[in-house]
């Protein structure tokens, strides 16, 4: 079995109370949250804390063609106002060093950003059924020229680190370099950064994780005996950026680590009793919308409420995650490469 393969079968194996994976589920816990209902000064700060960027605009028509898909039927005029088309969003998680609360958080130096944790998200039409696919940070890749907000535009590069992009030119880069490997559209770009998760999950009283081996990590500063642990959010963040305490210290361990990490964080959602704390629920609201950065098709609470209650018929035996196919890059043991015809054939099972 190849490392990609024992990679998607241990993400198959996701626990039935997890709606989504990763981001996907943070967009779910944001419209659980959200959608409660908040009123006044309240909303209007919530609705304030989402930054967006305008993705559409800076890169124009030179995109893949958008999925054309058949609407499904509805049971009700409710639901049938809800979206029901497949829809394709790319997620990433943000490893920033702006800002005191970020530096504290992240190390390093005090400028600059990465995106360590990329997943695209395509939920099929009718969406009760989806695909999470996560792309190694180490994947090396063609990038495409992206528009700079400096002004002009990058050269074309070959054979670089895919969370190049992000670092280069940001959510633009980025997304137009997934749709360049992919040659699939991003309908949605999501963001989520450090200090915002640790605040979810120290909000949320904390997340229980089980660790199969012993985590002995100084670049993530975690070091934890193999076992169930109650982590608070400093900790929380430090497993899902390790990599060089596990397994053969890839991107493809951390994968894993994130992924049993977001499914102990949903399971701390599902038991925690929003609507019997107004405190609770406000400092979970703000802790998810101020951690967030997406597109101007998801800027405000109305659109991800939207958003959330259309996944509401996606259960956790219709997730598929899986890690994009790829093998040891011949130039270098220490990076990979896209494994070829199985990720076009991936890629290509999602249009």
């Amino acid at each position: 079995m190849t490392r990609h393969e024992e990679h998607g079968e241990a993400g198959r194996r996701a626990g039935r109370r997890s709606k989504v994976l990763k981001a996907a589920g943070l967009t779910l816990a944001a419209a659980l949250v959200l959608g409660i209902g908040t009123a006044g000064w309240a909303y209007w700060h919530l609705n304030d804390n989402i930054r967006s960027v305008d993705i559409d605009q800076a890169l124009g028509d030179n995109r893949p063609a958008k999925s054309v898909t058949t609407p499904t039927p509805s049971a009700s005029a409710s639901a049938a106002a809800l979206p029901t088309e497949a829809v394709n969003i790319l997620v990433l998680g943000s490893d920033s060093r702006s800002g005191e609360e970020n530096q504290e958080l992240g190390g390093g130096d005090s400028s600059g950003a990465r995106s360590d944790t990329a997943m695209v998200v395509h939920i099929d039409a009718g969406r009760t059924s989806a695909t999470v696919v996560s792309i190694p940070r180490d994947t090396l890749v063609t990038r495409p020229s992206c528009p700079l907000s400096s002004g002009g535009t990058s050269a074309e590069a070959y054979g670089v680190m895919f969370n190049s992009a992000y670092s280069l030119g940001g959510p633009v880069c980025a997304v137009k370099t997934v749709e360049s490997i992919t040659d699939v559209r991003m309908d949605h770009y999501i963001e989520v950064d450090f200090s915002g998760f640790a605040k979810l999950v120290n909000a949320l009283g904390g997340v229980t994780v089980t660790t199969d081996e012993d985590i002995d990590d100084d670049d993530s500063h975690l070091h934890l005996e193999a076992g169930t642990h109650h982590l608070n959010g400093k900790q929380a963040l430090a497993l899902a950026r390790t990599r060089h305490g596990i397994g053969d210290g890839s991107d493809l361990g951390r994968i894993g680590l994130q992924q049993k990490l977001v499914k102990a964080l949903l399971e701390q959602i599902a038991s925690t009793n929003l609507l019997t704390s107004p405190t609770k629920l406000y400092e979970v609201a703000d802790a998810v919308t101020g951690s967030l950065t997406t597109d101007t098709g998801l800027n405000s609470l109305s659109e991800l409420m939207e958003l959330g209650q259309s996944l509401k018929g996606l259960t956790a035996d219709e997730v598929k995650t899986v890690t994009m196919p790829v093998v040891t890059a011949p130039s270098d043991p220490n990076r990979v490469v896209a494994e070829e015809p199985a990720a076009s054939k991936l890629w290509k099972s999602l249009k």
